[in-house]
């Protein structure tokens, strides 16, 4: 069984994606993007080192008792960080894949994690003489030296050279349904069809990796087809969602339109690169049969290799506060996004105090509205904390 699926104005009435408050209202226009940024109208940032002397980190996120978990993707190392310094915990390595833009990628951390130690990663995998990229559940050891296995949630997830592995991981604030942004593996035929996990938002139980039961194609005969909340995306590397409940991805473009956009269950979000993985096609190819989401920001050309997201919080950002913080990769800043209440964009710009530290990966928000940024330079990375002045 094949859904077709539907399209909401933003006009209309929420569409919920799960139970509680996870909806999206799915705008069939465009909201006016640009990459141009301002620094005299930016945030005024205080900017400091958290922990130095690491390659290619791609994700940060605390535990709790001042210590955070780390990953490094190539390296295919977890550390705990603490006072500055980090320190290795025991990990299968040995058995991430690591290839190009694929390795130990996202994390998760349960909000429950001094009483369950549990938290998710998303990482290539070697297994059977094979590999794919998989999402997965382990515990923490109370001493914070050992990281045991609970269980592979999803596996399957497609791969090629390691080329657009995608893989960011984000906990629904309201239900256990933890969401999976996927790369399309540089394969034309992944984003679009509707029976392979890449290109994708994937939404899942947090414990026990079935598809969640609130999913537009539930009912679907393909099992793998019950996991897609949206598809018809490039690669992902960035997903938050905003205090109202919805959720936007940060999606990486081909020479032009690095996207934001504002997720809708079911939505189709226009990118076909097919055949020969024609890259020329716009990233939202509204000639395509059926309706296409447009973005809610666009970098236009050239890109800026947009990454990791988080919402700003708290009276000290000023009119800053409920920003989208975006990393760039290619572009190595830090953007701040304003949007309206129907996210149109209302500006961007981007402080010179971020300007300095190279290509940016991650960012973590905090509960004291901190943010938490990761460089991406492959030698003497670190984790900085940012804060507004």
């Amino acid at each position: 069984m094949t859904s077709r699926p539907t399209r909401w104005s933003a006009l209309a009435v929420s569409v919920l994606l799960g139970c509680g408050a996870l909806s999206a209202l799915g705008s069939p226009t465009q909201a006016a993007g640009g990459r141009t940024t301002d620094a005299s109208g930016a945030p005024q940032v205080r900017v400091r080192t958290v922990v130095a002397g690491l390659a290619n980190p791609w994700d940060v996120q605390p535990i709790g008792g001042g210590r955070m978990l780390v990953t490094e993707r190539d390296k295919a190392r977890l550390s705990v960080v603490r006072r500055g310094k980090r320190r290795t915990v025991r990990f299968p390595t040995e058995r991430v894949w690591v290839s190009g833009e694929t390795g130990l990628m996202s994390l998760a951390v349960d909000p429950a994690f001094s009483r369950t130690r549990r938290f998710w990663t998303c990482q290539g995998w070697q297994s059977g003489g094979g590999h794919d990229i998989r999402v997965s559940s382990w515990r923490l050891s109370a001493d914070t030296r050992r990281a045991r296995l609970d269980k592979h949630l999803l596996t399957g997830l497609p791969t090629t050279s390691g080329r657009h592995g995608g893989c960011r991981l984000l906990l629904d604030a309201e239900t256990d349904a933890l969401l999976v942004g996927t790369g399309d593996a540089a394969d034309e035929d992944n984003p679009r069809n509707l029976t392979s996990l890449g290109g994708k938002v994937l939404r899942l139980d947090r414990h026990s990796g079935e598809p969640w039961p609130k999913n537009p194609f539930i009912d679907a005969d393909d099992p793998r087809q019950r996991y897609v909340l949206t598809f018809g995306h490039r690669n992902i590397q960035g997903l938050a969602q905003h205090p109202d409940g919805r959720v936007v991805s940060a999606e990486h473009g081909s020479d032009r339109d690095d996207e934001i956009n504002l997720l809708t269950a079911g939505g189709d979000y226009g990118w076909n690169p097919g055949p020969g993985y024609d890259e020329s096609v716009p990233m939202t190819d509204h000639a395509l049969p059926g309706q296409q989401i447009g973005a809610i920001w666009s970098s236009g050309h050239p890109t800026v290799a947009t990454s990791g997201a988080a919402w700003t919080s708290g009276p000290s950002w000023g009119k800053h506060a409920g920003s989208l913080a975006v990393a760039a990769l290619k572009g190595s800043r830090l953007m701040f996004i304003r949007f309206d209440d129907s996210f149109g964009v209302v500006s961007m710009s981007a402080p010179a105090a971020m300007r300095r530290h190279g290509r940016l990966r991650s960012v973590t928000a905090l509960g004291n509205g901190n943010l938490l940024v990761t460089t991406s330079n492959g030698v003497n990375d670190k984790v900085l904390k940012v804060s507004p002045r």
